[in-house]
C-alpha cells in the first residue's frame, strides 16, 4: 500500500499484489498496445482475441490504459 497526498489529505492506494508470470502473453498484450497506437482499437481487440486474451483483459488493456500493468 503506498499514501499519497491529494488535496491536503493522505490517500492509500492499494497496489496490485499480482505480477506477470507468463511472458509470451505480456508479449502480445505489449504488441496489441502497438497496434492499437499505430492502427486502431478494433486491430488491436482482434489480435488479442486470436491470440486467446481473456476479454476483461483486453478491455482493461485498450479501454484503461491507466490501468495497465507496468
Amino acid at each position: 500500500m503506498n499514501q499519497y497526498q491529494y488535496a491536503g489529505a493522505n490517500v492509500a492506494v492499494l497496489e496490485p499484489t499480482y505480477q506477470r508470470t507468463d511472458a509470451r502473453r505480456r508479449d502480445i498484450v505489449n504488441h496489441a498496445i502497438s497496434v492499437q497506437e499505430s492502427s486502431n482499437t478494433v486491430a488491436a481487440l482482434e489480435y488479442l482475441k486470436s491470440h486467446g486474451i481473456s476479454s476483461h483483459v483486453i478491455e482493461r488493456v485498450l479501454l484503461e490504459p491507466s490501468r495497465r500493468r507496468h
